[in-house]
């Protein structure tokens, strides 16, 4: 249930590198057709959606992103859960096909997200989940705006039958001008009920900061929700926690 607090992708940085790394004749060559970038992170929590994927524990993840000049990409991203997230699986593996482009200051996102959770059991886990998103760019701060729509399936059922889902979620982002800080704010519904919200809807949101250097990515997030969920072992994984990262990209 993709995903933690830092980001699907990594930044696409190659080109930025070239820029600094290639002779000045070689400014002039024309962008290349494919882009490769990717990333590893260690985080303290994954949460997802504002609910703790590890049962409050540390997480493995990572990512690689593949994107063509058209604009369209294809990505994957991993990470270690808890067994009681998906039937008895440990790992969580996101496949994402999509498209991005540009409508005048606004970058416009549009994809589907298949959610694959190995080892689970044989159980029915697994979804697909289309998403869209527009964003624009004001200064040193970006606003987004992300709608997730899960179509009705029985990996989402907390009943009979089968449910959907869905989950709107708006982003607040900024760097802090001369500084390798960065501060972020998010704000989330998910709509049910579902296996993702446990039955009724709820709200999640999150504050936090990161620093840069070089490659790598230091986070820090306080996240919270206005739910309450516990596992089997007692522990209440909606519950408002501080989660730590560090993340490398390349």
């Amino acid at each position: 249930m993709r995903k933690s607090i830092i980001g699907l992708s990594a930044p696409i940085l190659f080109g930025a590198l070239a820029a600094f790394t290639a002779p000045a004749m070689a400014q002039d060559e024309p962008a290349p057709e494919l882009t490769v970038t990717g990333n590893a992170a260690v985080v303290s929590d994954y949460r997802f959606r504002g609910i703790s994927q590890t049962n409050k524990k540390i997480a493995l993840q990572g990512g690689i992103t593949v994107s063509h000049s058209s604009g369209f990409y294809v990505s994957t991203w991993g990470s270690s859960i808890d067994e009681y997230v998906a039937n008895g699986s440990d790992q969580e593996l996101d496949l994402i096909g999509g498209y991005t482009t540009t409508v005048g200051a606004a970058t416009i996102d549009v994809g589907v997200l298949y959610y694959y959770y190995p080892g689970n059991a044989g159980a029915n886990t697994d979804f697909v989940e289309p998403y869209a998103s527009v964003k624009g760019t004001f200064g040193p701060a970006t606003a987004k705006l992300t709608v997730n729509y899960a179509p009705k399936a029985k990996a989402l059922t907390v009943g009979n039958g089968k449910e959907d889902n869905l989950y709107v979620a708006g982003d607040l982002s900024a760097s802090i001008p001369n500084t390798p800080l960065g501060v972020s704010a998010h704000l989330g519904h998910s709509f049910g009920p579902s296996y993702l919200t446990i039955g009724k809807e709820y709200t999640d949101w999150n504050l936090g900061a990161t620093y840069t250097w070089g490659h790598l990515t230091f986070g820090i997030s306080y996240v919270d929700t206005d739910k309450s969920l516990y596992t089997s072992a007692g522990h209440n994984v909606s519950k408002a926690g501080v989660v730590g990262s560090i993340t490398a990209a390349f």
